[in-house]
């Protein structure tokens, strides 16, 4: 009788430490922090003003990227912003794109912030090539947001986060810049 009492409270205390741990986690995972910069897409093309002006007055700009070189960063983002617009080349399943992406696009849109493998491409999107200059594709970037904000037929679903409206896919190529961003550094 001992024996079976104490397996029922080592069952309950387990539940209780298991129920307790994965609440902490939960938390920690959705504890917010207020972003430092606005998330718009106005305020990332200043951004992209500064940094083709950085390149202008000869300080330049260096990856901190392993894989991916500055042009390869700066293509990839603006393929995404492209891609909102014209559809993106292959997707996650219906069932991912209705249930675990827009859930991680919550989560992600809460906290102001993004976090992916930074070496992924986009899901059947062109391999981006290292190129020495990387001021095309920063350009290209900047024109892809210029284009996107003029943009008024119908956004194409996002190839993981689903159906998303303009604020919405504003918000992602903002955050997915952001993230990017972690890998660039200005030297001069």
């Amino acid at each position: 009788m001992q024996r079976r009492t104490f397996l029922k409270k080592l069952a309950k205390t387990s539940v209780v430490i298991g129920t307790g741990l994965t609440v902490a986690g939960t938390i920690s995972w959705f504890s917010i922090d207020a972003p430092s910069k606005p998330l718009t897409v106005d305020h990332l093309l200043s951004q992209l003003d500064g940094l083709l002006n950085t390149a202008n007055q000869s300080q330049n700009l260096i990856t901190k990227s392993q894989d991916w070189d500055l042009s390869q960063i700066f293509t990839h983002c603006a393929q995404s912003v492209e891609y909102s617009m014209s559809g993106y080349p292959q997707h996650k399943s219906e069932l991912f794109k209705q249930t675990v992406g827009p859930t991680v696009f919550s989560i992600f849109a809460a906290k102001g912030r993004m976090t992916h493998n930074l070496s992924d491409p986009i899901p059947g999107a062109p391999l981006t090539i290292k190129k020495p200059l990387y001021l095309p594709a920063l350009k290209r970037l900047q024109q892809s947001l210029i284009d996107f904000q003029r943009y008024e037929a119908e956004l194409k679903p996002h190839f993981a986060y689903g159906q998303l409206s303009k604020q919405e896919y504003a918000l992602a190529h903002v955050m997915h810049f952001n993230n990017h961003m972690q890998q660039i550094s200005r030297v001069s």
